[in-house]
């Protein structure tokens, strides 16, 4: 009898890339059914692609840019430039491509071990994600349990703010490497939905475009991705057809693991047809 992988499985042999050259990837593309290729996706893939010219050293930030809708059907080229080693950290820029055109540009910095100083917000004081109910597919490798859901297609208004549960479905290798860059895929789920709430829009509307313009991440402490992760979500502000959203992720245990900001295009059809 034939068996499938399941999401998980095959998203993890997603983000084996193929070693091509010196400094150059290839990655394949996975269809979620989004109009283009989701962020999150070319967003792992370009930090594992950066990851691996930096090995010694753990990812601790990434600014990212997205500069063109990626084709879902396609593969992934990614080009790795070696910016700087130091004494401490390091710096990678990855520009990710598909038919010779860049979709994204990655820059991210890693580090050495090292300890400091520490203090954190407090974890949001929210129901357990057990007693919430899966809202999105399980077609997905992620499980997703947002605590104050909307309704996808007769949303109501609400405040800027939601907090929402999230682990990978399924376990995931003791690679804290891979771990960072599987939470970088998740962060990209539901956060531009934050700045549509107190419009009373979602992006499943058919009148609404959005897309992730640009995305940062920040990696503070360890965590398991196939553990329960609490992703505390809020949105200052919308303007100009843009929406600002930041996000904390906690572990379950209330340690502040990631912080996450991303700008997303958010704009009624009429106003103008395409994403670009």
């Amino acid at each position: 009898m034939q068996t499938h992988p399941t999401p998980l499985a095959k998203l993890l042999g997603l983000f084996a890339l193929e070693h091509t050259k010196t400094d150059h990837y290839l990655g394949q593309s996975l269809d979620l059914g989004f109009r283009n290729l989701f962020g999150g996706h070319i967003l792992g893939q370009a930090l594992v692609a950066a990851g691996n010219t930096c090995e010694a050293r753990s990812a601790h930030s990434l600014h990212a840019y997205f500069i063109r809708g990626g084709d879902p059907h396609a593969p992934i080229d990614y080009t790795v430039d070696r910016i700087r080693d130091g004494n401490s950290f390091s710096v990678r820029r990855v520009t990710a491509s598909q038919n010779g055109q860049a979709i994204l540009i990655l820059s991210s910095s890693f580090q050495t071990d090292e300890g400091g100083f520490e203090h954190q917000f407090a974890m949001p004081d929210v129901p357990p994600p057990e007693s919430l109910a899966q809202t999105i597919t399980s077609d997905l490798a992620i499980d997703i349990r947002p605590v104050d859901p909307v309704d996808r297609y007769q949303p109501t208004k609400k405040s800027p703010h939601q907090h929402i549960w999230f682990r990978a479905n399924g376990s995931v290798p003791d690679d804290p490497a891979l771990q960072k860059c599987l939470l970088a895929y998740a962060s990209d789920f539901s956060l531009l939905s934050t700045c549509l709430r107190p419009h009373g829009l979602t992006y499943y509307q058919p009148n609404m475009v959005t897309a992730s313009l640009d995305h940062a991440m920040w990696f503070y402490r360890d965590f398991r991705i196939d553990d329960w992760l609490l992703y505390a979500c809020d949105s200052p502000t919308t303007g100009h057809a843009r929406g600002l959203n930041r996000g904390n992720i906690f572990s379950r245990d209330g340690q502040l693991v990631a912080s996450v900001t991303q700008e997303g295009l958010v704009r009624q059809v009429g106003d103008r047809q395409s994403a670009d």
